[in-house]
């Protein structure tokens, strides 16, 4: 039978189209300043205690060099079978919450599989998650994500793509438990994809974006998103976020590490107006 493709949306804006040029953009990412300074080595013998990411999702020349730092994380903690990767909805299509339960995303250097059954009981689970294509032919928050998971594993792993239009609380907690409920028991890691504060001073976002930070390293869904409220930060992920990190805790987690925090102000040198990025890992 033949599989639907997903095709790239943002390959040759957001990154490289050419594999052999994307492969050299994202070691760039691994040997940028901004970078952690080395290639991941994927430890075959990894102690599988990541339970969760934040990663951001802008283009690689402005945010890749941060998402390297959870990159070489998930290479050291060992081969992954499938990652759940939920990304907001920048484009408004489909429904609130859009789930793909079969088919492939292809990328320029490879393609990925759905992992049928893992999204499939997702689905079944939620009260709120949809059956929906639309909201990811155009939408670039999973896609990035991509080639560095393939340059990371290899053709080895599957993945579950959960677009977010919806990000109130309740909204994520639905997709969290359900998540949760569906690879309790399987070797799965859930990645959320979000940037942080968009288009201030570096300064500001800077002291926005550490009081966001703070709620994720405490694993407190509820209050990340009464942060983002009460101080106004324009974090378009954080109802991934906060579903990554409830299905991270039902799951056992008890910690996380910022890796990384940069803005776009440290790559270009304008620090009149930038996004901020961050890595983190949930264990």
């Amino acid at each position: 039978m033949v599989k639907k493709v997903r095709h790239p949306c943002v390959a040759g804006f957001f990154y490289d189209s050419n594999p052999e040029g994307l492969r050299r953009q994202i070691n760039g990412c691994f040997t940028s300043p901004l970078g952690p300074g080395r290639l991941p080595k994927l430890n075959p013998q990894g102690p599988r205690v990541v339970k969760g990411m934040v990663v951001p999702h802008a283009g690689y020349m402005y945010s890749g060099p941060v998402a390297a730092y959870a990159y070489l994380n998930l290479a050291s903690d060992g081969n992954v079978d499938t990652v759940v990767i939920i990304g907001p909805n920048h484009t408004g299509a489909g429904t609130g919450i859009s789930i793909m339960v079969e088919g492939v995303w292809r990328t320029p250097i490879g393609e990925v599989e759905v992992d049928e059954e893992v999204a499939n009981s997702i689905w079944r689970t939620s009260k709120l998650i949809a059956i929906d294509e639309e909201a990811h032919v155009g939408e670039h928050s999973i896609e990035v994500q991509l080639p560095f998971l393939i340059y990371t594993y290899g053709p080895r792993f599957k993945i579950v793509p959960i677009c977010m239009m919806l990000q109130e609380f309740e909204a994520s907690l639905d997709t969290g438990l359900s998540i949760a409920k569906a690879i309790k028991g399987r070797n799965v890691v859930v990645l959320a994809s979000t940037d942080f504060t968009h288009y201030e001073p570096h300064t500001v976002a800077k002291d926005k974006d550490e009081k966001a930070i703070r709620a994720i390293i405490e694993l407190d869904a509820k209050k990340l998103m009464e942060t983002v409220r009460e101080y106004d930060i324009t974090m378009c992920g954080y109802g991934p976020v906060g579903a990554m990190l409830i299905a991270a805790k039902e799951l056992g987690a008890t910690r996380a590490d910022l890796l990384k925090y940069a803005t776009s102000g440290d790559v270009t040198g304008d620090r009149r107006q930038v996004v901020g990025y961050a890595s983190i890992s949930v264990y």
